[in-house]
């Protein structure tokens, strides 16, 4: 049976087992998917439509999602048609990679590890670095990217015109069949703005399900905001659990490499800026491992010992002022790691569409 037959199969079962029409006390019981997402649904999600980031030029609609769905599972979009978006960011693995380092074009392993593609729709700046002012900018970025799909702009563009289902496509979603770069990667990331995080226990407790949250996920949550002992909320804020900011907490920068990665000061060269790296979501982050931009810690366990100890200690630039050793015991350790998996939730349900013609 072929992986994306799988994967409907699966998400079939998902459907008829959890299919009811109506929402209670917040919480969705009709699954969510590609089809069906909509920025109204958002609040009844558990988000706020204030924190969607979508650029003017880009307005949300679902011709141009559907569009975007087959061009980000499309292999052929990559120099040798072995690579697509999905690669990379793959639906059976919680839209991440779930390895250290991504491989990408003849096998080459890229510098960071791949960020889950999930509530994007929430983000700006995309990519560890921040790089990326947009999802629109970050969808282009792989393409030409020699260690990703190693493909020209104007050979992707050509080689889309030339499949006729594309163009019907274009035609539905843009109200002509011209095809162009803009138009491409708009249409790939309006589709990631439907991959969203739902009712998770956490999502659930809050809109009032008391018993939605396990004893140790309510402990848990109790050390993650608390300031003298999980210090989390310092970062991994909001119902996405991400100041969207860029700290230093030494991962990386600490081991006598020559040539350390830089993070965000590759982009802005502000001396502040070196070793910072953007604040993830937390949310499926029990799903999403290995963890860091270097994908170094395997557990979330690793990550809280990590934190723990106050990050890794730095001779070359200071680490981020929140970055203090904690004054965790072993059942503080153990109850943030449980509150932790109870971020994790339903993600839309997306089907891996065949090759267009």
């Amino acid at each position: 049976m072929s992986r994306a037959a799988i994967f409907n199969l699966a998400s079939l079962a998902s459907a008829l087992l959890l299919l009811t029409a109506c929402e209670r006390g917040g919480r969705v019981n009709a699954p969510l998917t590609w089809k069906n997402f909509s920025i109204e649904k958002l609040d009844a999600l558990g988000y706020d439509r204030a924190m969607v980031k979508i650029p003017p030029g880009n307005p949300w609609t679902a011709a141009k999602a559907e569009l975007g769905r087959h061009l980000f599972f499309d292999r052929r979009l990559s120099k040798d048609q072995t690579i697509s978006c999905a690669s990379c960011h793959d639906p059976l693995r919680s839209w991440a990679d779930r390895t250290p380092l991504s491989s990408g074009l003849n096998g080459q392993r890229g510098r960071r590890n791949a960020p889950a593609v999930v509530n994007r729709i929430f983000s700006r700046e995309q990519f560890w670095d921040g790089r990326a002012g947009s999802l629109e900018e970050q969808s282009a970025i792989p393409m030409v990217s020699a260690r990703e799909m190693g493909e020209s702009h104007q050979m992707i563009i050509s080689k889309v015109a030339q499949v006729a289902a594309y163009r019907r496509l274009f035609g539905e979603a843009y109200g002509d069949e011209r095809v162009d770069l803009e138009r491409i990667t708009g249409a790939i990331a309006s589709f990631e703005r439907t991959i969203v995080v739902y009712d998770s226990p956490w999502q659930r407790h809050e809109t009032g399900k008391d018993d939605a949250l396990s004893e140790a996920a309510r402990r848990g949550l109790e050390v993650f905001k608390d300031n003298n002992r999980g210090r989390c909320t310092a970062c991994h804020s909001g119902p996405n659990f991400t100041d969207e900011k860029y700290h230093s907490t030494g991962v990386g920068v600490a081991e006598g490499s020559l040539a350390p990665d830089l993070g965000r000061y590759e982009v802005s060269e502000a001396d502040g800026d070196r070793g910072r790296f953007k604040t993830p979501t937390l949310m499926n982050v029990a799903l999403t491992s290995p963890y860091m931009h270097d994908g170094r810690f395997r557990t979330l366990e690793e990550v809280v010992e990590f934190y723990g100890r106050g990050g890794a200690e730095n001779p070359r630039w200071p680490l981020d002022p929140e970055m203090k050793k904690l004054n965790l015991s072993p059942g503080d350790k153990k109850d943030l790691v449980a509150f932790l998996k109870a971020l994790t939730g339903r993600t839309t349900r997306v089907d891996i569409p065949a090759p267009l013609k």
